[in-house]
């Protein structure tokens, strides 16, 4: 599996977001279809800048245009966008519409999940997705939810494990505490534990260690707290792409 699919999908934290936002230029093709989606995603998703955020929907129709080999990264980003959307709107109480940006994210998302190429993205996008929002569903969504993020996240860890602790710091820690987490919330307890000993092993001295000894010490608190988005994901940030690319 490609390393973008180690997490750097994975959410990142919201100070990084504070770099300018230059204009994503979508006819640049050497640029990923995550590299000029991603921050503006974040952006919503993490200071809710919901002009960011409306961005990235609008060019994520277009690249569907320009670049239909990547449908299935791209169906994912935009069932993630509907995801949030739908969270949104279940927060302020419109059930109606939770109902059918809910159902618009599932379809996204199955679409992405059945894509044969352009699809190197979309276990990270599926499973950071709903790692992110899944506890903010309607209850009787949550269960689903999770098993998904479990699913995406197993598909993630198994295809990286025997590289794991070469990765940088993002990428190792946002997959193991990703599968760690998703084991959590499924009743996966043996199993959760075992992937917090390899956090506390693989992740020392980073802020992913110090929730992992968290949870191993007070285990009643991993209901209420979250091990992923501890770091900030630095490769394929927009400006400093741009400003390899002019070199």
């Amino acid at each position: 599996m490609k390393r973008l699919q180690t997490g750097a999908l994975v959410f990142v934290l919201a100070t990084g977001l504070a770099a300018q936002s230059p204009e994503p230029p979508l006819a640049e093709t050497r640029l990923t279809v995550h590299t000029l989606l991603r921050e503006d995603v974040f952006a919503g998703y993490l200071a809710k800048d919901m002009n960011r955020f409306a961005r990235a929907e609008r060019n994520a129709v277009a690249l569907l245009e320009q670049r239909p080999g990547e449908k299935g990264n791209l169906r994912a980003w935009q069932g993630g966008m509907a995801l949030y959307r739908a969270v949104l709107a279940h927060e302020a109480g419109q059930a109606a519409e939770f109902q059918r940006l809910y159902q618009q994210a599932r379809e996204s998302f199955t679409e992405a999940g059945k894509a044969t190429s352009g699809n190197d993205g979309v276990a990270a996008i599926v499973g950071g997705s709903l790692a992110v929002f899944a506890d903010r569903l309607p209850q009787e969504q949550r269960a689903a939810a999770w098993a998904t993020v479990y699913d995406s996240y197993k598909m993630l860890y198994d295809g990286q494990a025997p590289a794991l602790d070469k990765m940088p710091v993002h990428l190792r820690g946002e997959v193991v505490s990703g599968i760690a987490m998703a084991a959590q919330r499924t009743g996966r307890q043996e199993e959760a534990a075992q992937y917090l000993d390899k956090m506390l092993t693989i992740m020392q001295g980073t802020p992913y260690e110090a929730t992992a000894r968290q949870w191993k010490s007070d285990p009643a608190s991993a209901s209420a707290s979250a091990l992923t988005c501890k770091s900030c994901h630095e490769a394929g940030r927009l400006s400093p792409s741009l400003a390899r690319l002019s070199k």
